[in-house]
């Protein structure tokens, strides 16, 4: 290429930096036919070092405009010797379908072909025009939105097959390389529409912004590395901590102090990762979701809980942090037992009791004051002992217990209470404990 044609520095440097393009790389170039995208298309053909071929998804959103992108597409690409390929979807249909924003059922159709095209096409690396306004932009309405660190690091440069080589390229910067080399393009009459926020930061704050601080963009663009590196850092320290979690047969486990003693910003990232995982990757939370479950890891009761989206619940158990789906153990549903054996249905306790049952005998749940007098001669509350066995306070409801006009005969799993006249006569035990 020579001195004296047309470049983009900014972007040759960054696709420098993050070693966008292997040598020899195939490259899908996302084209819409707008200026950025004619511009990467260019830029990206004139590379001796790369083979080029061009996506482009028509989203059916402005009728005719779409088509006439459509079409303008093709022909470009037809003179200038690219292979492209073409997709459509009925964006309208897909958001209403699946409950959505445009925007967001946009991007989720455009992606999912441009995903495809690259597989079909034998790409190793999918191009977009994101450049350095975008970015700003993107950052502006996290900030308007109250995000948090990570939602400042604008747009990442490399994820999975994705690339941006333009992040650090001005709109400015795009339209004089369009200009210089007088490249063809189409104007997407939405971006005009400011009833659109996006379109409201790009046309009225970023310019007023530019008035007040001449260079805005660039100098919010540079400092957007420092703000991924301190997040990467925050990621890969909560990443450790996350680690510490187990699974206790379909429940995820974590000691509750390791979150409550990490630092609020570690902590808070630690939650989103175990929120994610116990979610199954079905998750996202918000910031009063990872605030409730802080909050538990902190607090002083040893069997609180949160109930949570997608049916999941984050409970303490004492010294643990539990994310469960399972549901709550059901109370015991009174009943009068049988003489012989009587299993209590869906669980493993099974009442045997030696002699006919007697006027006013029962099994229950727990109750306030219940008390039994174990071997050693101490009398202790129900309460009192499940607490010294940790055992969580959402599960006491589903040990029986055996009583009548007198207290307490026996309570699972505690055994017999030893002052009744009558603790010899029955027993409750765990059928777990007792098959060979």
């Amino acid at each position: 290429m020579k001195s004296t044609e047309p470049r983009l520095p900014n972007a040759e440097a960054f696709i420098r930096q993050h070693a966008m393009f292997p040598p020899g790389s195939r490259v899908l170039c996302a084209i819409s036919g707008g200026t950025d995208s004619m511009c990467l298309l260019h830029f990206l053909s004139r590379r001796e070092d790369l083979t080029v071929a061009a996506a482009h998804y028509n989203h059916q959103l402005r009728g005719a405009e779409s088509d006439r992108d459509e079409t303008f597409v093709r022909e470009i690409c037809r003179q200038w010797d690219i292979p492209l390929t073409v997709g459509r979807g009925d964006v309208r249909a897909f958001a209403r379908r699946e409950k959505r924003s445009l925007e967001e059922a946009a991007r989720t159709l455009r992606y999912t072909f441009l995903f495809q095209a690259a597989e079909t096409e034998r790409c190793q690396v999918i191009a977009t025009a994101h450049n350095a306004d975008d970015n700003a932009e993107t950052l502006l309405l996290h900030l308007l939105r109250g995000s948090g660190l990570s939602g400042l690091t604008g747009i990442t440069p490399t994820l999975y097959q994705l690339a941006r080589p333009f992040l650090t390229t001005s709109r400015g910067e795009l339209e004089d390389y369009l200009a210089a080399w007088g490249l063809p393009h189409v104007e997407d009459s939405s971006n005009t529409d400011d009833s659109y926020t996006r379109n409201r930061v790009r046309h009225q704050l970023l310019p007023l912004l530019e008035e007040l601080n001449p260079g805005f963009v660039r100098r919010l663009c540079s400092a957007i590395p420092r703000l991924r590196e301190d997040n990467d850092l925050l990621d890969s320290l909560a990443k450790q901590l996350f680690l510490q979690a187990g699974r206790r047969e379909e429940d995820l486990v974590i000691p509750a102090a390791a979150i409550a003693q990490a630092p609020p910003p570690v902590a808070a990232r630690a939650v989103r990762l175990l929120l994610a995982e116990a979610a199954e990757g079905d998750w996202d939370c918000s910031a009063a979701h990872i605030g409730a479950v802080l909050s538990l890891c902190r607090g002083d009761s040893p069997s609180a809980r949160v109930s949570l989206p997608h049916q999941l619940t984050a409970l303490r158990e004492y010294g643990d942090l539990v994310f469960t789906h399972s549901p709550h153990p059901e109370p015991v549903e009174e009943f009068v037992p049988r003489e012989g054996d009587t299993p209590l249905p869906g669980t493993d306790w099974l009442v045997r009791l030696a002699v006919p049952p007697w006027p006013g005998l029962v099994i229950r749940s727990r109750q306030t004051g219940d008390e039994i007098t174990l071997s050693n001669g101490h009398r202790r509350s129900l309460k009192k002992l499940f607490i010294d066995r940790k055992i969580p306070k959402a599960l006491r409801d589903s040990f029986p217990v055996a009583a009548d006009g007198d207290g307490v005969i026996f309570a699972a799993p505690f055994g017999p209470n030893l002052s009744h006249p009558r603790s010899r006569e029955i027993q409750i035990t765990d059928i777990r404990e007792t098959t060979p």
